[in-house]
């Protein structure tokens, strides 16, 4: 797997455990929706969690649909969630400090150019 498939994934487990944490109950099609992955791809990252030991599936007991579940992160979920978040967070930091140098970049040939227009 390429580094940036290797990324990919990492980033939809981070994500998906961030959205079982706040709403345990969410359904596959609502967490395909809500993330925009699509629902083949949430299934296998959930069966993958799963076996890893980072959540539990529940069902509903109350409920009468027994296609029903909720997500559990487990302790070992947990603290795979905090370094997810560490390694995310770092990324997303570099992408951000990428894109304000280039960002700053254009707007210093941008400066130029509408000072000797502003003059014509």
């Amino acid at each position: 797997m390429s580094n940036k498939n290797q990324i990919r994934a990492e980033d939809a487990r981070f994500r998906v455990l961030r959205l079982l944490q706040k709403s345990p109950a969410s359904s596959q099609r609502d967490i395909a929706k809500n993330l925009g992955l699509s629902l083949g791809g949430v299934n296998y990252c959930l069966n993958a969690l799963v076996e890893k030991g980072h959540i539990k599936m529940r069902n509903f007991q109350e409920s009468n649909d027994k296609r029903k579940y909720a997500y559990l992160l487990t302790p070992k979920g947990i603290a795979e969630k905090t370094a997810l978040t560490g390694r995310f967070l770092a990324r997303k930091m570099q992408e951000y400090e990428a894109l304000k140098a280039e960002i700053e970049a254009v707007q210093e040939e941008f400066a130029p150019a509408n000072i000797d227009m502003a003059q014509k």
